[in-house]
């Protein structure tokens, strides 16, 4: 029996992955969190019954004890990040899934891997923001750091067997997003707009992401350091079916693609269920019913979030935290219609000019110039 904790239980990739878990025998779930939806943690509970959970406050954990004493349960209850920290190194647990959204994962990360836990992965902002150490310190506890974003658990199947040294490049799918086609002017796109993704169910966070293509600039990040490949040997490429999830080539020309139709549970079970396969509730791919295959190359000028991702990956050190945390702010602010969608790009941009680069950074270095990203995108807002 496998273990599995799930943080970040109340989100899209959360709830599909319970649903996974609920549906294979040989998987059962030890530990959940959520952020502030106590109500649908309360029916996980019922279902699932963990050792134990985790919730954003103190109030929410007050308020959650005291219904589980009228319930009769036994739950051990955390809070806040420390609870995070707390949960993951649980006995009980053998993989933890991180579906949190944003940088609010690097510590449990780091956290659970001291304590020998295998990851599955749904968070690509830690890996942004502390690839390297994370995995390092992965290879040296001997933990297993599973991709669960359907671009890298791509890749991942298909260097499966292969040699790594005999890569030549990553190729990432995009749909483009809600906006790729839209002609008019980015100022002027509504929140609402924005979000509406035009092949994949997700929060609102990446689904911004994606519409400012910024989210394929994050993956393009977490590629690089989750495979150990150079940033200048992956490439981007628009897909808008969604059915290539992504490409290895190789340097004999030789190009290995995973396809499906476009669902989340599939890269979600593969991880969790790693290295074995097992069937699945998904819609069969009918080759024949596809009409097309299109691919296109990416508008650098149209979406300046993709370059300044790129750029930040080259640079190295600092930057790519800083990168993140600015956007998590400017797209914060947007969903709060604070700013223009326009100015997402703007703000990412004008933090990483201010930054001064911290060399030989090690994760509190990287941790100050997160903290120090957010405060200085939050002042030019």
């Amino acid at each position: 029996m496998k273990n599995i904790a799930v943080l970040g239980s109340s989100g899209s990739i959360g709830i599909q992955s319970l649903d996974i878990i609920s549906k294979i025998k040989n998987l059962s779930i030890a530990a959940l969190s959520v952020n502030k939806d106590i109500a649908l943690l309360k029916k996980q509970i019922k279902i699932f019954k963990p050792k134990a959970v985790c919730v954003c406050s103190a109030a929410d954990k007050e308020e959650l004890k005291k219904w589980l004493s009228s319930q009769k349960l036994r739950i051990v209850v955390y809070d806040g990040a420390e609870g995070l920290k707390k949960i993951v190194t649980l006995s009980e647990i053998d993989m933890v899934l991180f579906a949190i959204v944003g940088s609010a994962a690097l510590i449990p990360i780091i956290s659970a891997i001291n304590a020998g836990k295998d990851i599955a992965l749904a968070n690509k902002e830690a890996l942004v923001t502390a690839g390297k150490e994370i995995m390092s310190l992965a290879a040296k506890k001997k933990v297993k750091v599973l991709p669960v974003d359907s671009e890298h658990s791509a890749i991942f199947q298909c260097l499966n067997g292969e040699n790594k040294k005999q890569v030549k490049r990553l190729i990432l799918t995009a749909s483009g997003g809600a906006l790729y086609k839209y002609k008019k002017d980015f100022s002027k796109i509504t929140v609402e707009q924005a979000l509406a993704h035009p092949t994949w169910k997700m929060g609102k966070k990446i689904t911004i992401d994606s519409a400012t293509l910024m989210n394929k600039g994050l993956e393009a990040i977490e590629a690089s350091v989750l495979f150990n490949v150079a940033i200048d040997k992956i490439k981007i490429v628009i897909h808008p079916q969604s059915i290539a999830h992504s490409m290895v080539e190789y340097i004999d020309g030789s190009v290995i693609a995973q396809m499906s139709n476009p669902d989340m549970r599939l890269p979600i079970q593969y991880a969790l269920t790693y290295p074995d396969r097992v069937e699945a509730n998904i819609k069969p791919l009918n080759l024949c019913g596809i009409s097309k295959l299109e691919f296109y190359e990416p508008d650098f000028k149209k979406f300046p979030c993709l370059s300044l991702a790129f750029e930040a990956a080259k640079i190295g050190q600092t930057m790519p935290a800083v990168l993140n945390a600015a956007n998590e702010t400017a797209v914060n602010a947007f969903l709060n219609k604070k700013i223009k969608f326009s100015d997402i790009a703007k703000i990412v941009e004008k933090t990483m000019r201010k930054h001064k680069i911290i060399k030989n950074c090690d994760i509190d270095d990287l941790i100050a110039a997160d903290i120090w990203a957010r405060n200085y995108a939050r002042e030019i807002l």
